[in-house]
């Protein structure tokens, strides 16, 4: 039998390439090119969406906050994961029906107090595509970032999108609540309640969840955290009532079905909740809301510029305000004016003013201040970055316009708008209101939410009431169920029922305008240009 014997080759013979050798070589060749291609692909993203974003603003299509993302990724899908990469202080995630954009910037202000350099999707697009935009307008043409191990991502995210948005690889994800909003695109609260608790078991051991202990449906996520969780929560029941809303969404218990009974209840099913069946209750709080003061003065504003003629006959002279102090009239009506709370935390409290209204804005508060305690930021930072708060465009933002002042609170479900109205007639006084429904594919198709709302608490508060939107009629039809009668101007077009608003509210006092998302674009951007305000993508 004969043996094969490996021999040496000859000196200078040339060498036969072995499989091995051959992945060896193929692998140093390739690696580079797809480095490069890599490389070139996510600088040609970058350039594309900046295009796109300046485009859009130049042709005044939009504050260019969606469609730079979607170039991006259409260029290079990976984009979103390879700059949040980038990001040395990592990630945060904002979620929740209500109180996404204000909370988030709560958090960014926060954030920058502690010395660090927030890259976030400010202006509420908030699903991938918006995410995309921002690290893409916050990114170097390579893809870096200046001064990386100071740069955090706070990220709004849409109910549906967080899921996608684990993408980020986050270091924490908040959920404010959850409500009912949008059948047409969410279903019922159940279905986005499976598709959080689906996402929240995906999240790595590191990722902490900041959960709201008194929204039931939301506090249920620690049950299958598989990492750390802060639980947050208003504690003081002065500002609480006893029975839930009859459009209350979260009546039982998750765990067996049984109803459940509130000790507390600050608005919606949110409050101090347990199930007398089987012993659930609401989590010991680690960040909680005390001392609630929701009324006081909030400061002034001033007049950005000369407003529209708001005449009768279209025509009327220019802002009288000239640029001084305008004392909020509802203010001096008892209306609307700062709020106060005490917040504790495991490291310390602070008291804290903001130029905002409403329990549902101390739950924003509370929520920013238990986001920021699970990064690690102390109560001193929290403090001075809740104190130094500016509203967010249409959420309690204020502007001056032709002597009056204009208030606007974004309201798009039963539970927000119930918590607007509320505020707003708090005091008892005569309000001069304007209503805005719209009814496109951001604002959701079905508008039979409407329906919820307790416009009854309206009653007797209207000095003047207004009407507009595409669904103006439906809007008109709910008001005059609601004992309203027929609003005196009901007109579609959003210029025109915004000057006749204002014609109808008496120099001195405040309108209080109250659309839905889609209308709140459109009416922002009418009243910043009377105002002689920046656009709302402007606006930190």
């Amino acid at each position: 039998m004969l043996r094969q014997v490996a021999r040496a080759p000859r000196p200078g013979a040339p060498r036969l390439a072995t499989p091995a050798s051959r992945n060896s070589a193929r692998f140093c060749f390739v690696a580079p090119l797809l480095y490069c291609s890599t490389v070139i692909r996510r600088a040609a993203a970058i350039a594309a969406a900046r295009a796109a974003a300046a485009l859009s603003r130049r042709l005044r299509f939009g504050g260019g906050t969606a469609l730079p993302g979607l170039v991006a990724q259409r260029i290079h899908p990976d984009i979103v994961r390879e700059l949040a990469a980038g990001l040395g202080a990592g990630s945060v995630l904002v979620t929740g029906t209500n109180g996404k954009t204000t909370t988030a910037r709560l958090l960014r202000n926060i954030l920058q107090e502690a010395g660090l350099k927030p890259v976030a999707n400010r202006a509420g697009s908030n699903m991938m595509r918006g995410i995309a935009a921002a690290l893409a307008a916050g990114a170097r043409w390579d893809g870096r970032f200046r001064s990386p191990q100071e740069r955090i991502g706070v990220f709004e995210v849409d109910e549906a999108t967080l899921p996608h948005a684990a993408a980020v690889r986050p270091r924490a994800v908040l959920f404010t609540n959850l409500f009912r909003d949008q059948l047409d695109r969410y279903g019922e609260v159940e279905t986005v309640a499976a598709v959080w608790r689906a996402a929240a078991r995906e999240f790595p051991p590191d990722v902490t969840l900041v959960l709201n202990a008194d929204d039931p449906a939301v506090a249920a996520l620690g049950d299958v955290a598989g990492g750390p969780v802060v639980f947050f929560g208003l504690a003081d029941r002065a500002a609480a009532g006893q029975t839930l809303d009859h459009a209350a969404d979260a009546r039982w218990c998750s765990g067996c079905g049984a109803e459940l009974a509130y000790a507390a209840v600050f608005y919606g099913h949110l409050g101090h909740w347990a199930c007398p069946q089987c012993g659930r209750s609401r989590p010991q709080v680690q960040v909680a809301g005390t001392d609630l003061e929701v009324g006081g003065q909030a400061p002034p504003i001033t007049s950005g510029g000369q407003a529209p003629p708001i005449t009768s006959g279209g025509q009327a002279p220019p802002s009288t305000s000239g640029g001084q102090a305008l004392s909020l009239t509802g203010r001096g009506e008892g209306g609307p004016a700062g709020l106060r709370l005490a917040i504790t935390t495991p490291a310390g409290g602070l008291t804290v003013r903001l130029p905002l209204t409403g329990l549902y804005n101390a739950y924003n508060a509370v929520a920013a201040a238990a986001a920021a305690t699970a990064l690690g930021i102390g109560p001193p930072a929290i403090e001075r970055g809740l104190g130094r708060f500016t509203a967010a465009f249409g959420r309690q933002e204020r502007l001056v316009v032709s002597g009056r002042e204009v208030q606007m609170f974004l309201a798009k479900n039963p539970a927000g708008l119930n918590q607007v109205l509320r505020t707003i007639t708090a005091n008892g006084l005569q309000k001069d209101i304007a209503l805005f429904l719209n009814d496109n594919i951001a604002d959701g198709r079905d508008v039979s939410w409407i329906w919820d709302v307790d416009f009854e608490l309206l009653s007797g508060h209207t000095r003047s009431l207004t009407v507009s939107g595409s669904r103006a009629w439906d809007m008109a039809l709910r008001l005059k169920y609601a004992g309203l009668g027929s609003p005196g101007d009901v007109e579609p077009d959003a210029a025109l029922a915004l000057r006749r608003a204002l014609q109808r509210t008496p120099e001195g006092a405040t309108l209080y305008v109250i659309p839905t998302y889609t209308a709140m674009l459109a009416v922002r951007n009418l009243l910043g240009r009377w105002a002689g305000r920046g656009a709302f993508w402007e606006r930190d």
